[in-house]
């Protein structure tokens, strides 16, 4: 059996005589009184084949010989109706024309007469055989004489009939080869369009080139004409502080596109929200935030797809226009093909953003942990050892002229010295603090709080629970020692405090969150103003405290205020559940 996508137009032919034929012989034969039960069950059996055939065409199916076990068929069936009506004494002495009309119709002229020829030789072998009575020339010339009219009759009308039926069979092949290469012509160019588009994105770290290339190309994958394409809208806007903003597109205007749309009701939030794209066909734009967009008043379907990509939502990506038949299924697949594509490109170029601001703060942090290594030398070792020098000479003078005097100027000398070897070690030891490494979070801060103690008599009171550093892995209690010891010197050099105290425990009953604490009973200061003021100043003591929170997926809150003190606070989320919460509330 095969199968085909055209109809076979002359197989629908051969059905719809041979309903019409074996109809009409249901009537003649009952109108004679003919219709036996015998006649009855003959009748059946090719109206029962001939459903069959019309199930098969209704698939475009053919049978191996198909055209030969028709005709076969139809010869069978026609000999056995002329057997039960009563041959040619009966009122269906036509009744080869069940054989002969579609063998016309299968194999034209040729056809009608073999089949004309072969079922009249059948029924004259019946009469011959079974009822010899009237094998004689008046019946058997009458029945020659049907066959051979309905021979050439059917055959001559065949001629042109199966000459149409074969021009309309070609012309629906070409045509269908047609819109096969159409198809295949616009599949060709929206593959090539949207390589461009994806070579485009490996090409470039610029979201705005790969933007406009991902709009170019939807553009023209579609196939549009200039009728369709001259009032298309589209346009992508991102999330750009509070809001979605305009960053490139087509058909807006300047003040529209400095318009920041808040994607707190409508569509906007809707999709967003969602995740799925939406089709909007309506008269008038009557969106509470697209209604804003005056460009889109004149157009009555508007589709929205959002630019999603994990728990990251970047924008919408819209696209309008004046018809509202104009976003079929193809067309939204094709669009929604290139929003995905889109915030591909988008993300990359957001990375790249994030992987460059991140090697400036590195770099920042490196710049200014050089500066404070070189205020602190300057400041301590330097000056120390600048002093060593000096008294040295001074004890050298005196021990000419008082030898006692000399030796208490060395003793003065031994002891500077000693405290500038413990200045150097402290530096050392905040650079690389090495028994942080070696027995963790408890020991480091003691041992810093004792040189604070020692070094610069600064009092720091540690409050440390040992089961919130029994949760911490080792980078997390790294990130957390250098933000202690950067708040309390922050409080050392600038709170003129007498106690600076160290706090870390958890704060939810379920150990999923830690609270970090450093305060000081000091002068305090403004936040705002300080904050505020940190592009001119030269220290990132602040900023770098809010850096190192953020390592460590925590939350910095800073409370302070003149003559009150100060207080540093960092929520630290042990757990994902808790990261989300912190991170949601904030």
């Amino acid at each position: 059996m095969r199968a085909s996508e055209i109809p076979f137009l002359a197989d629908w032919f051969a059905i719809s005589f041979r309903w019409l034929i074996l109809f009409v012989l249901s009537i003649t034969l009952a109108l004679a009184g003919s219709l036996s039960g015998w006649a009855i069950f003959v009748l059946a059996l090719p109206v029962l084949w001939n459903l069959v055939m019309s199930v098969l065409a209704v698939f475009n199916r053919r049978l191996a010989g198909h055209r030969a076990i028709n005709v076969a068929v139809d010869l069978i069936g026609a000999m056995l109706i002329f057997a039960v009506s009563g041959d040619v004494s009966g009122p269906a002495l036509w009744v080869g024309t069940l054989a002969i009309a579609p063998a016309a119709i299968f194999y034209e002229l040729r056809g009608s007469v073999i089949s004309a020829v072969v079922i009249t030789v059948l029924e004259g072998a019946f009469l011959y055989f079974i009822r010899p009575e009237y094998f004689a020339n008046p019946p058997l010339l009458t029945l020659v004489t049907i066959n051979a009219a309905a021979a050439l009759s059917l055959g001559l009308l065949s001629l042109p009939l199966i000459k149409r039926l074969r021009g309309t069979y070609q012309e629906l092949v070409r045509r269908r080869r047609e819109v096969e290469q159409r198809i295949q012509i616009r599949e060709r160019d929206r593959m090539r369009a949207l390589s461009e588009m994806i070579a485009t994105f490996s090409a470039t770290l610029n979201y705005k080139t790969a933007l406009e290339a991902a709009m170019n190309s939807s553009i023209s994958t579609m196939g549009l004409t200039d009728d369709e394409a001259t009032p298309l809208l589209c346009a992508f806007f991102l999330f750009e502080d509070a809001g979605l903003k305009y960053a490139v597109g087509r058909g807006f205007t300047a003040h529209e596109q400095a318009m920041q749309l808040p994607a707190q009701s409508g569509l906007l939030q809707e999709v967003l929200q969602t995740g799925e794209h939406r089709l909007h066909i309506s008269d008038s734009c009557d969106d509470p935030e697209l209604s804003s967009l005056i460009s889109l008043h004149t157009c009555k379907a508007v589709l929205l797809l959002p630019l999603i990509r994990g728990m990251n939502a970047y924008g919408v990506l819209l696209y309008a226009h004046p018809s509202p038949a104009f976003f079929n299924d193809d067309r939204t697949e094709l669009l929604v093909t290139v929003a995905n594509q889109a915030v591909i490109a988008i993300q990359n170029a957001r990375l790249y953003q994030d992987l460059a601001a991140e090697k400036e703060r590195l770099i920042q942090t490196q710049e200014e942990a050089q500066r404070k290594l070189a205020r602190d030398l300057h400041d301590g070792p330097t000056q120390s050892v600048s002093s060593i020098a000096m008294r040295i000479g001074i004890a050298r003078k005196l021990f000419e002229r008082n030898p006692q005097s000399a030796l208490e100027e060395l003793a003065k000398v031994e002891e500077l010295a000693r405290r500038t070897t413990s200045e150097i070690r402290h530096m050392l030891f905040t650079l690389r603090p090495l028994v942080l490494e070696s027995e963790g979070l408890s020991a480091a801060l003691n041992t810093m709080a004792e040189k604070m103690r020692d070094l610069y008599q600064q009092s720091v009171k540690l409050e440390i629970d040992p089961q919130v550093v029994n949760a911490l892995d080792a980078s997390r209690q790294t990130v957390i020692f250098y933000l202690v010891e950067e708040a309390v010197n922050n409080a050392r050099k600038h709170a003129q405090a007498s106690q600076i105290t160290v706090r870390l425990k958890f704060i939810t009953n379920d150990s999923s969150m830690a609270g970090l604490e450093i305060s000081d009973n000091g002068v305090g200061f403004n936040v705002d103003e300080v904050m505020g003021g940190y592009d001119q100043r030269g220290s990132l003591g602040m900023i770098n405290l809010r850096e190192r929170a953020d390592m460590i997926s925590g939350l910095l809150k800073i409370d302070s205020a003149p003559g009150k003190g100060t207080r540093v606070r960092v929520y630290i989320p042990l757990t994902e559940a808790a990261e989300d919460r912190l991170h949601g509330a904030r």
